[in-house]
């Protein structure tokens, strides 16, 4: 069953791409004419979810009236305002809104170009409750542009994954999952990180990726925005 139901992160304070987030949230900056924010919830709206939770801090009322003009998928606001919470932390908070069902994940300041099938309807087909906790979108570093550390994960023949330690022969967390909200059960709130969650599942053996096919692509700082837009360029003159 594919998830209907997303969790967008977007609030992040985007320290590192200053001067341009010291008057607009890292979300809004636009690449290749599209802000990250609408490359994520479009990628969603492509893969038939209906509704997205997007959680707000920085400069949240331009997050609010950005995602009123949307008319798909649905955008419930998920306001953090009072503290920031990170990842898992936005996530508990937003869990009321989230229902009981396994839900996508999506960062708001990275996005990628398919080449062929969607990675989320990939991801979908692969999702498998019996086993699975949370299964990650992954790269390789060949299809990634902008990132400047090394990998995340190293990724078994069944697909499970345990940490790479920074190891060539890993792959990078891409930004994109479905998780079971059985994780957060009896998680505390207040800020911590999704980590937290992908070491329990890997200690479970419940912890899942795939790679996606195509260009993913993180824009650090200002000066990373021209490669980004290059990428872009090239990945959908490839999809053609």
């Amino acid at each position: 069953m594919k998830p209907k139901t997303a969790m967008v992160l977007a609030a992040g304070l985007g320290k590192r791409m200053r001067p341009i987030t010291d008057t607009m949230p890292k979300p809004l900056v636009k690449i290749a004419g599209k802000t990250l924010l609408d490359w994520g919830l479009d990628s969603l709206e492509a893969a038939g979810v209906t509704r997205a939770v997007v959680n707000v801090h920085y400069l949240p009322e331009q997050i609010i009236a950005h995602v009123a003009g949307r008319r798909a998928p649905r955008i419930v606001i998920s306001d953090e305002r009072e503290a920031l919470l990170e990842s898992a932390g936005g996530i508990v908070r937003a869990l009321p809104l989230l229902g009981s069902a396994p839900f996508y994940i999506v960062n708001a300041d990275t996005f990628w170009i398919d080449s062929g099938e969607p990675s989320l309807e990939r991801l979908a087909l692969a999702w498998d409750a019996a086993r699975m906790d949370i299964l990650l979108m992954l790269t390789d570093l060949d299809s990634a542009t902008g990132h400047c550390v090394g990998t995340d994960f190293l990724v078994a023949p069944d697909g499970a994954l345990r940490r790479s330690k920074g190891d060539p022969a890993g792959l990078i967390y891409a930004g994109a999952a479905i998780i079971h909200p059985r994780v957060f059960k009896d998680a505390p709130e207040g800020s911590h990180s999704l980590n937290v969650y992908f070491d329990k599942a890997i200690a479970a053996g419940r912890l899942f990726g795939i790679a996606m096919r195509g260009r993913w692509i993180t824009v650090g700082t200002p000066d990373a925005i021209p490669a980004a837009e290059a990428a872009v360029a090239g990945a959908l003159a490839k999809a053609v």
